[in-house]
């Protein structure tokens, strides 16, 4: 079984406590790394530690902002729901959520339910193995043409090379800036694209970005070396690349 990261969502004392001491007792497969009182007080957690379960108390404000948890640009957390209603059995199924637990909260249903989360989580890894190996097929296939596909949760798109202005890694996954402004995040790592998008146009300037140096504006060597982008994105060009960098684009 996996160690599954986890936040709490509840501002019931009893319940983080008890399933903090759960976590501290069964460390080997959950780990709580947080926990806040309601959805709008917790995202700056949840986006910084990016769990993949939340203990959900599915109040009347946690389920009116509810959306701030799914629009978030990464994977989406899995949700259990906690709470001492069991009406509220009916939210946890319209939202998905993987558990229902009722409050108090016995420890037999706390690790039935990890369970439950970590075979869902495992399952999806399967998918998402699968979905890498068509997309690496897909990438040879698009190698040498003006296109590469890009992976996502649920889908795998076609972008356009030369629309892409840079390539930022975010964490296990990428997040790529367009032309029209827009961002699209992927669920592979920056490392997996680097070789697919060919090195004609497209050179690594940092561990974090690769760029597409059709869309540099300048380069300034003004405290260090930064490449200016159309879009007046300014980028840092590490020291040790920062000569490879000068051959490529021939300086």
């Amino acid at each position: 079984m996996r160690l599954i990261k986890a936040i709490i969502i509840d501002d019931d004392v009893k319940t983080i406590a008890s399933l903090s001491q759960f976590a501290v007792e069964n460390y080997l497969i959950i780990s709580i790394v947080g926990s806040a009182e309601n959805i709008k007080s917790g995202l700056d957690l949840i986006k910084t530690h990016k769990p993949e379960l939340i203990f959900f108390n599915p109040t009347e404000k946690n389920l009116s902002d509810i959306n701030y948890i799914n629009e978030l640009a990464f994977h989406k957390p899995k949700l259990v729901f906690v709470s001492s209603e069991k009406e509220k059995a009916f939210e946890a199924f319209k939202h998905e959520a993987i558990d229902f637990l009722l409050k108090p909260l016995p420890s037999n249903d706390i690790i039935l339910s990890i369970y439950k989360v970590s075979n869902f989580i495992e399952m999806e890894m399967t998918f998402q193995n699968q979905k890498i190996k068509d997309l690496n097929s897909l990438n040879s296939l698009y190698s040498n043409s003006d296109y590469i596909s890009v992976a996502f949760v649920d889908k795998i798109e076609l972008i356009k090379k030369e629309d892409i202005i840079f390539c930022k890694a975010e964490g296990k996954y990428t997040e790529f800036n367009l032309i029209d402004g827009s961002r699209i995040l992927s669920s592979k790592n920056l490392g997996e694209y680097q070789d697919a998008l060919g090195n004609m146009c497209f050179y690594r300037i940092h561990h974090s970005y690769v760029i597409n140096i059709k869309h540099v504006r300048k380069i300034t060597k003004k405290d260090g070396y930064y490449c200016e982008f159309s879009n007046n994105v300014k980028l840092p060009i590490a020291k040790r690349r920062q000569e490879g960098f000068s051959k490529f684009i021939n300086l």
